[in-house]
């Protein structure tokens, strides 16, 4: 589905995307796109003289859910020695964090079509356990224990 950006990034920009079709929610919970995503680059990045790829020139891009994917690989692959290093990673708006829907850039934007807050936070839902059973909770923000938000408040919060 997205062909046309992933052609028009790798001739712009002279380097390699791989695009990978993953699994999606809510019939494959998470980790399945996360675990496709992973295993599909792991396996390009071994075999990347087969491709005849400059390992040099290999980057990760992701849209929504394939950013978060593309920031997900791109963590995971940043500290393995036994395969070439990723050149950079391209995140177009990702979805980065489900822990708090009410920071200002969720009221500033909740009514900005395409992804409206409650949209992006059954999306959320979806992708973690296939059902929006809990979405007024996430809403409210109760759906994160008070030991936890203290433990990430210093990368989730409005300041």
């Amino acid at each position: 589905s997205h062909e046309k950006i992933c052609r028009y990034i790798a001739r712009e920009s002279e380097l390699v995307v791989v695009s990978v079709g993953y699994r999606l929610a809510p019939e494959h919970k998470y980790p399945a796109a996360y675990e496709d995503c992973l295993n599909a680059t792991i396996h390009f990045m071994k075999n990347i003289e087969h491709y005849g790829v400059d390992p040099a020139n290999v980057i990760v891009c992701g849209d929504s859910a394939g950013g978060n994917l593309a920031a997900a690989v791109s963590q995971t692959l940043a500290g393995r020695s036994d395969l070439p290093r990723l050149r950079a990673q391209i995140l177009i708006y990702p979805g980065l964090q489900a822990l708090d829907f009410n920071l200002p850039s969720y009221h500033q934007n909740r009514g900005v079509p395409l992804l409206f807050r409650e949209r992006a936070a059954f999306f959320a839902l979806q992708y973690l356990n296939g059902d929006a059973l809990h979405m007024q909770e996430v809403l409210e923000g109760s759906h994160i224990p008070p030991d936890m938000r203290l433990k990430y408040r210093k990368w989730v919060n409005p300041d």
